[in-house]
């Protein structure tokens, strides 16, 4: 009797074959194909679980490789959720985090976490409590009046010191972080450097200044991560100027610490705020006081910047320095004051006007076409990037303020986005700013404030619910920057290369004129 769902019209598949067959007395026949198949199959699921089940754990072999370290960590948490994600995973599909795949280092908490719930102890010789700029990121507190000069709830008070901080907190929501060390191209060490230290610039001697720097390479060094490019695939992050780290010598007057001398050090790279002379020190932008939640706010405050109406020639915000006798901040204030109301000066010296709240610094730097920014304390200074958030043409003195700088965020041709004065003595001071400026035809104006208006998006660090496909943060393009210095070591060692030569060479030309005079004058 046929069975009772049968039906003559229905032609089986035939297993082996994967043709159509009859129902003739061949089926017998079949059966005898069938069996032995099915005994087959069942071997080869018996060896594969086995396989599965005496694989090597990750733990002790590098070269390991796991769908969870590698595949998950590019998809979205809500999607593993999602009854066909098995079937997602089975599908052959290009790995996005691939040649970006970043380690986070869990370090003790005393180099990060520790420093921000005692964060009362780290202004200590300063006037200003630090606490308040830990929120939101490490943002600070928002700005809730902001007299229309600034654009929604993305404005904060943001300390320029917060860069090690915001970066670890983005770093977080980094979609290519895994969990597996033997797939990451780099390393992170969230170490607070410039917090710690900033504990004790003032009347510590320098074994207590140099004491965290220790403690984190012996650390460091007895991980495994640590052997596979004896650290040159590691990098950290500094809230301040690099030659804070760089103390040359063990004189108790000497400022900062050593950290980026200790042997094993040297072979890291750091990203701060202002590099410094090494190779292996690299310069990334300072936080502003604009974190964008959307690519449409920062479209809307682009377009601001670029309708709108400018009143003043130039502008300069800051305090002269006659304490730095080759200063150019002096001239630079008294033509100024002599430009017949084409400039506009916010004078930032002690307690005349607050030059940290953004609201005054942008009602400058928005109302003028050129903003004037010569060397301060160091080289840097965070007004180069609000002059720039502004739609302002910044104006450099000397090639350490930028050019020799910012060479992942700013443009090569710097005659894209800026002027260059140079002037190597404030006694050589041959030149009429005013007058300068003047010269410059308007077609030429337009078209550099166009170029620093579109750079906008590469110097903000965006606020971490932004999205980052195609539209790349100051934050995006330090990794990636980093991730590419990373690789071309790795590549030399492939090619059984020292690994170490030119790493932490020292390059002093960096910081010379001559190349950019050669671009002034063409």
């Amino acid at each position: 009797m046929k069975p009772k769902n049968y039906s003559p019209m229905e032609k089986p598949i035939s297993v082996v074959t994967g043709k159509f067959r009859s129902s003739s007395n061949n089926n017998h026949n079949n059966v005898w194909f069938v069996i032995p198949l099915f005994f087959l199959l069942c071997f080869v699921l018996l060896c594969f679980d086995y396989s599965a089940l005496s694989g090597t754990n990750t733990d002790t072999d590098e070269s390991a490789f796991s769908i969870s370290d590698a595949t998950q960590k590019s998809i979205p948490r809500e999607i593993t959720k999602e009854p066909n994600f098995t079937r997602l995973l089975e599908d052959t599909l290009p790995d996005s985090c691939s040649g970006r795949y970043i380690y986070l280092h869990d370090l003790p908490s005393r180099f990060n976490r520790d420093l921000l719930e005692n964060c009362s102890l780290i202004t200590r010789g300063t006037e200003k409590n630090i606490c308040p700029y830990l929120e939101n990121y490490g943002f600070g507190p928002e700005i809730d009046n902001s007299e229309n000069v600034l654009l929604g709830q993305s404005w904060f008070t943001t300390n320029q010191f917060m860069l090690e901080v915001i970066f670890h907190n983005k770093m977080m929501k980094y979609s290519c972080l895994t969990d597996n060390s033997s797939l990451a191209s780099a390393i992170f060490v969230p170490f607070y450097a410039g917090l710690d230290m900033s504990r004790y610039l003032w009347g510590f001697n320098i074994s207590v200044r140099d004491s965290s720097s220790h403690e984190l390479m012996d650390w460091l060094v007895k991980q495994k991560e640590w052997g596979r490019m004896s650290g040159r695939d590691h990098f950290l992050v500094a809230g301040r100027i690099a030659w804070d780290f760089r103390r040359q010598t063990d004189n108790e007057s000497d400022w900062g610490s050593k950290l980026r001398f200790l042997p094993e050090s040297r072979n890291m790279s750091m990203m701060s705020i202002e590099s410094s002379s090494w190779n292996n020190d690299y310069a990334i932008p300072y936080p502003t006081c604009f974190h964008p939640a959307s690519l449409d706010e920062l479209s809307e405050w682009q377009e601001r910047m670029r309708s709108r109406k400018r009143e003043y020639l130039f502008a300069f915000a800051g305090a002269p320095r006659p304490e730095y006798k080759d200063s150019v901040r002096g001239k630079i204030i008294d033509e100024c004051l002599e430009s017949d109301g084409q400039c506009y000066l916010l004078d930032c010296n002690y307690g005349k006007v607050n030059c940290d709240n953004p609201v005054n610094v942008m009602k400058v730097f928005r109302n003028s076409v050129f903003c004037l920014q010569p060397p301060g304390d160091s080289y840097t200074r965070r007004s180069i990037f609000d002059s720039i958030l502004a739609g302002c043409i910044p104006v450099f003195f000397h090639p350490g303020t930028a050019y020799a700088q910012y060479k992942w965020h700013l443009p090569k041709n710097h005659k894209s986005y800026s002027v260059y004065l140079p002037v190597k003595d404030v006694k050589e001071w041959d030149i009429k700013i005013k007058e300068r400026l003047i010269e410059i035809p308007e077609e030429k104006v337009v078209r550099l404030r166009e170029e620093v208006i579109r750079l906008i998006p590469k110097v903000v660090y965006a606020n971490p619910s932004y999205g980052s496909e195609g539209n790349e943060d100051a934050f995006e393009l330090a990794l990636k920057g980093m991730l590419e210095k990373i690789e071309e070591v790795r590549e030399m060692m492939r090619q059984g290369k020292d690994g170490s030569e030119g790493f932490d060479d020292r390059d002093d030309y960096k910081y010379t004129f001559s190349p950019y005079e050669a671009q002034v004058l063409a």
